[in-house]
């Protein structure tokens, strides 16, 4: 609502002020009371001016989380791009990173787990990055820490299998559990279980935590895109969309 506005409907109620020197704060209580009337009376006549002035609002707010969210990025951009306790795919030399902050079992992270893995294939110039961030309890970090002592014991490939296996399984997340599956999948599911409390799998989910706090991350999945922020779940064509951005901008 501007000056000229309050000044131009202060007149209209027969306020002495002119337009310029026009200040609410000298009005009388029955003068803020008229005034008061007819700014109700006009939004009720003209309520597009109320969806006009949200719509700027909303657009202001979205360029401002936008340039919060870029200046996140770049400050912690070789830990999110580059950690090599992080699992590595796709093309290694793509020109554009995408990043999945991810739980399993997370009901969006799996809904996006094919979308994403077409993504990746059918581009083929993309290079995928897994983080570990357990955050829906218990069942989270037993799963995150089996998959990330599989790496650990067994190498990148073994990793991939079971963090698969994992967004699949339907089942309780236990220790037992998991180490049967691990045993399917070709792997020594006890060495597995056996590293998977070590503190070095500690480590990497609690730096994975203060990477997310600074990036005020606090849902799965997320995505990072070269320099865009995806919070939560995006169709396959909108993922799709936000890379070819990410290509044009450069």
């Amino acid at each position: 609502m501007t000056r000229s506005f309050l000044a131009s409907t202060a007149l209209a109620f027969g306020l002495a002020l002119p337009a310029h020197a026009f200040d609410p704060a000298a009005m009388t209580d029955t003068d803020k009371a008229a005034f008061g009337e007819a700014v109700r009376a006009y939004l009720l006549e003209n309520p597009e001016v109320l969806m006009e002035a949200i719509g700027v609002l909303e657009q202001r707010q979205q360029q401002e989380a936008m340039e919060n969210d870029l200046a996140l990025l770049e400050t912690n951009r070789d830990e999110i791009m580059n950690d090599p306790n992080s699992w590595v795919g796709g093309n290694l030399d793509g020109d554009v990173t995408l990043v999945e902050f991810v739980d399993y079992r997370c009901g969006y992270c799996r809904k996006a787990h094919d979308e994403v893995a077409e993504l990746v294939a059918s581009d083929g110039n993309i290079r995928f990055v897994l983080k570990e961030f357990p955050i829906l309890g218990e069942e989270s970090v037993i799963s995150s820490r089996f998959a990330i002592a599989t790496r650990l014991v067994a190498g990148d490939e073994a990793y991939k299998k079971m963090h698969d296996a994992l967004i699949a399984l339907r089942g309780n997340a236990t220790a037992e559990n998991l180490t049967t599956l691990a045993n399917d999948l070709g792997l020594d599911g006890a060495a597995i279980a056996a590293r998977a409390d070590a503190a070095e799998v500690t480590a990497i989910i609690d730096a994975n935590h203060a990477l997310a706090s600074r990036l005020q991350i606090n849902g799965t999945p997320t995505f990072v895109i070269d320099k865009t922020m995806v919070r939560g779940y995006v169709p396959l064509d909108g993922m799709r969309q936000i890379v070819d951005g990410q290509r044009k901008d450069g």
